[in-house]
């Protein structure tokens, strides 16, 4: 009986032309490609701030609005990140020992030292990103205790500007309040309450505030009849005006205290939007950007395969 063993010879690593061994990855021109996209964003990103002052001024009805150069700031932004990835990419594939394997693994593995220069850069970025904007969160923390500290100690020493500091308020159901309680034949914006009558008005200046707080969250048009006369009759009680006049008064306030919160909510949901926008341009130019590393490090494996010479303006040697 006659046993035959065949031997299974492990693939030999693709050796490069000079004898050395060919890494899968190799972490010297990923570094340096990741460090020239950054290094080109800071320059191209230097130069358009300084461009940017030139089309900005603090002067009326001069220079570019505010929305135009949000947009501009924005798609030179995107072409910068775009195109410092591509030459980060280019670099990286340029740099990179040749692959002596399959032709498909040599395209795939060129363009992957692309994509991991990309992966570094952003990675990079946003690591310093956080690390800046944590320290900055922490220098304002400890700025704030600071004037808070100094503000108490201050109050401490001046009890009557404390109680009017604690007294001032700036919210629309507050200003609506001050409003309500005017005394008869005072400005509608005057919040002071007739002599006398101080206590009399923080005791009723909360249930004001409740009443119209819950019409505005029932999204009324107008103040619900019962709560109208209740709060005509606390106008009357603090100012001492008729009762139609202090109803009249309450529709005026009502209507000004919903046109305010609809200008709140339309503010609000005017800045979700912007912010849900620039969050889908931010990926679709990240995603572009890597892509361009990608194509860059292609490239540049193409130009260092066919020993292309790179020029400046077609004819001078550039590198």
């Amino acid at each position: 009986m006659t046993v035959t063993t065949t031997a299974v010879v492990a693939p030999a690593d693709p050796i490069a032309a000079d004898g050395r061994p060919v890494r899968y990855v190799e972490w010297g021109p990923v570094i340096l490609g990741a460090f020239t996209a950054a290094a080109i964003s800071i320059v191209l990103m230097t130069f358009g701030a300084a461009l940017g002052l030139t089309v900005v001024s603090p002067q009326p009805y001069a220079g570019l609005s505010a929305r135009a150069v949000a947009v501009l700031a924005g798609v030179y932004a995107a072409l910068v990140h775009v195109a410092a990835f591509a030459a980060g990419g280019y670099l990286a594939g340029r740099a990179r020992t040749p692959w002596m394997g399959e032709e498909a693994e040599q395209h795939f593995r060129d363009g992957s030292h692309g994509f991991a220069v990309w992966a570094v850069g952003v990675v990079a970025a946003t690591a310093i990103a956080v690390g800046g904007g944590a320290a900055a969160l922490g220098t304002a923390a400890k700025s704030t205790a600071a004037v808070a500290a100094a503000g108490a100690a201050g109050a401490a020493a001046n009890p009557a500007t404390a109680d009017l500091a604690s007294r001032i308020s700036l919210t629309p159901t507050d200003i609506a309040v001050d409003r309500l309680l005017a005394p008869a034949g005072a400005p509608a914006n005057d919040g002071r309450a007739a002599e006398g009558g101080a206590a009399r008005r923080d005791d009723i200046a909360m249930p004001i505030a409740r009443t119209l707080a819950t019409n505005i969250r029932d999204r009324n048009d107008s103040v619900d009849a019962r709560d109208r006369t209740y709060l005509a009759q606390l106008v009357t009680q603090q100012t001492g005006m008729p009762q139609a006049e202090a109803e009249k008064r309450i529709d005026e306030t009502y209507t000004q205290l919903k046109a305010a919160e609809q200008k709140a909510r339309d503010a609000a949901d005017q800045a979700r939007k912007a912010a849900l926008i620039a969050a889908f341009l931010a990926a679709a130019t990240l995603a572009i950007g890597a892509a361009a590393a990608c194509a860059g490090a292609a490239l540049g494996a193409r130009h260092r395969d066919e020993h292309t010479l790179v020029t400046l303006f077609g004819s001078r040697r550039f590198w």
